[in-house]
């Protein structure tokens, strides 16, 4: 016999099945949603990212980066480390109280990334400021953000590269703190989104 339920008035054999009733502010997955429901979400979503970007890179460019000394850039990824936790622990947050979870982990982990790669070229870029030799060529806002979405993604092509120890020495906590971005903080994020929608399943 299929599970169902028929409404008064219609023949025998005739069965409309129906979802479980939502609680208010239950948490959803994304397949829970119609077609039309799910092309806005993951549009919002999408448009979310973009903004962000060009929020956060268009205020790197805008922004005036001034001359750092090397003791002050290593203040400066002190301070910056704890930004980036700051915004992810805010993003963990939200995740936590999302309508739908998944789409807010992608979220996050757009704005994490790109507030990470701004944060790292803003001190090459004043590091250059300060001694032009510090790395290979002399760097400006695009050749800064190039030189961290390189490194962000073990590209390395070679045509900028640090020539200082202090250069080497932050250079070589991006690469450590990029396999944190992709492993850590990648896995947090989702199993946020998987620990705010289980409690929604588990009452299904």
């Amino acid at each position: 016999m299929p599970s169902g339920t028929s409404d008064e008035g219609q023949s025998p054999g005739t069965w409309r099945f129906r979802r479980p009733e939502r609680v208010a502010g239950a948490p959803l997955r994304l397949s829970d949603l119609d077609r039309l429901q799910q092309r806005r979400a993951v549009l919002r979503c999408v448009v979310t990212i973009i903004l962000a970007w060009v929020l956060i890179v268009g205020a790197f460019y805008v922004l005036p980066i001034g001359h750092e000394s090397s003791f002050r850039a290593f203040v400066r990824l002190a301070v910056d480390i704890a930004l980036i936790a700051a915004v992810f622990a805010w993003q963990i947050r939200r995740i936590s109280r999302a309508e739908l979870p998944e789409l807010r982990a992608i979220e996050a982990l757009g704005i994490v990334i790109a507030v990470f790669l701004v944060a790292f070229s803003s001190i090459y870029l004043s590091m250059s400021h300060e001694t032009v030799t510090t790395f290979s060529q002399p760097l400006d806002h695009t050749r800064a953000l190039y030189f961290t979405v390189t490194v962000f993604s073990t590209v390395g092509f070679g045509d900028i590269t640090p020539r200082t120890d202090s250069a080497r020495l932050v250079v070589s906590a991006q690469m450590l703190l990029d396999l944190a971005i992709i492993g850590a903080v990648v896995r947090l994020l989702f199993n946020a989104a998987k620990a705010r929608v289980a409690p929604a399943d588990d009452s299904r």
